[in-house]
């Protein structure tokens, strides 16, 4: 099998002449001392942290960071001027009260990040091939716009669709560009192949959302190919974690990212064990973390990759948070062959859900799985055909709606 192109990436960016866990545990270290060294010298927000450690295993002993630390010290975070910051990216939105958590990246973050994204994407996507991009472009150095440029550089050709089309728009352009390639949410994937069909699609990336088994199965179905997950988040400049051709876990983004797995206590636990990743951003320029907890939930893979990589891999990536029950939900509906998306509203009545289909869904079957479920809460399931000039439910990660009704 062919080796993860991770290791060649790694390699590449730090000149060494081969990739093993003593070679990738003695970078780590060298870039953690260099960090802390930068941290005491800059004198902010980390400058209590020691200058020096002398094995890993004392990364454990140091504070975590949180999402409020972000929100209320991010100037205290920067190790770098603000000229030469090139994206700001928020979590702010119209609903947003207090402190928005704010990440910042210089150019030579998101050029790390294009390079990683091609080691990713050189997994699936080869010169000639072409790719519909159905994350939001939202300006220079976004999501978008890092991903059409790894694409161009793998001399593939990009087509910047984003997520906002219908149906109809998405099925024009199947018809008329031929992709075979797909970048995108996996929901969003799976809709598109129930009410599109497959066209010219062979292989597809997902990321941004959670995954449950049911919608792999129903697009690895469609497609005839195994999916690429990916992970990423804000902290990480975007992208964290790849697949390579075992489909067996995504290979972290380890020459630049340290990842413990932490138990409620907050104690590390072993190789193997869920529990919250925390992450520490030995790579990053504009804003580097140490010991950053992220709200997601994994493990590290203890086993060796077949493909032959020792670089670490984390299981599937779940969220701890008031959305949890939505990929729950989405489990159950989208086994379901004929539901093509689903919205869900929580309110004075119960729990609403608007379905579109393609084709007549067995809700004689769903509602007693979705009672079951979630025992307290009546479920009101309304359904009706998908349409060309339907959107996607959701234009980002799914979640509940709360309502006033």
């Amino acid at each position: 099998m062919k080796r993860s192109r991770i290791d060649a990436y790694i390699m590449e960016r730090e000149a060494l002449p081969e990739v093993t866990r003593e070679s990738l545990d003695a970078l780590k270290l060298r870039k953690l001392n260099a960090l802390l060294k930068r941290e005491k010298e800059r004198g902010g927000f980390y400058k209590t942290l020691p200058d020096y450690l002398d094995s890993l295993e004392e990364l454990q002993t140091l504070p975590f960071t949180t999402e409020e630390d972000l929100a209320r010290s991010a100037p205290g975070l920067l190790l770098c001027s603000q000229g030469e910051i090139r994206r700001v990216l928020s979590d702010a939105t119209s609903g947003t009260t207090g402190t928005a958590k704010r990440v910042f990246y210089t150019e030579g973050d998101c050029e790390n990040t294009v390079k990683l994204f091609m080691a990713g994407l050189g997994e699936l996507i080869f010169p000639g091939s072409v790719t519909m991009i159905c994350f939001p472009f939202s300006g220079p150095y976004g999501l978008g716009d890092l991903i059409a440029e790894a694409v161009s550089r793998l001399g593939a050709k990009p087509l910047r669709l984003g997520a906002g089309l219908t149906y109809g728009e998405y099925a024009d352009v199947m018809e008329r560009e031929k992709p075979d390639t797909f970048v995108g949410m996996p929901v969003q994937l799976l809709s598109l192949l129930r009410v599109c069909g497959r066209g010219s699609l062979r292989r597809a990336l997902v990321s941004g959302d959670a995954c449950p088994d049911s919608v792999i199965r129903g697009c690895e179905a469609i497609l005839g190919s195994a999916l690429f997950p990916h992970y990423g988040s804000r902290e990480m400049a975007l992208g964290g974690a790849i697949s390579c051709p075992a489909h067996e876990g995504m290979h972290l983004r380890e020459e630049q990212v340290i990842a413990e797995i932490v138990g409620e206590n907050g104690a590390v636990l072993p190789d193997g064990e869920e529990g919250e990743l925390v992450i520490t951003t030995i790579g990053m320029e504009a804003m580097p973390l140490i010991r950053y907890r992220t709200g997601d939930y994994t493990r590290i893979l203890p086993t060796p990759c077949p493909c032959g990589s020792a670089v670490q891999r984390l299981d599937t990536i779940t969220r701890k948070t008031q959305g949890e029950s939505a990929p729950k939900l989405d489990e159950i509906l989208f086994a379901d062959g004929h539901i093509v998306d689903c919205r869900y509203e929580i309110g004075a009545e119960g729990l609403g859900i608007t379905a579109l289909t393609s084709g007549e869904p067995d809700k004689a079957g769903l509602l007693p799985q979705l009672r079951d479920a979630f025992p307290d809460l009546p479920i009101l399931l309304s359904d009706r055909p998908a349409r060309a000039g339907d959107c996607a439910l959701y234009a980002g990660k799914r979640t509940f709606t709360e309502t006033g009704c």
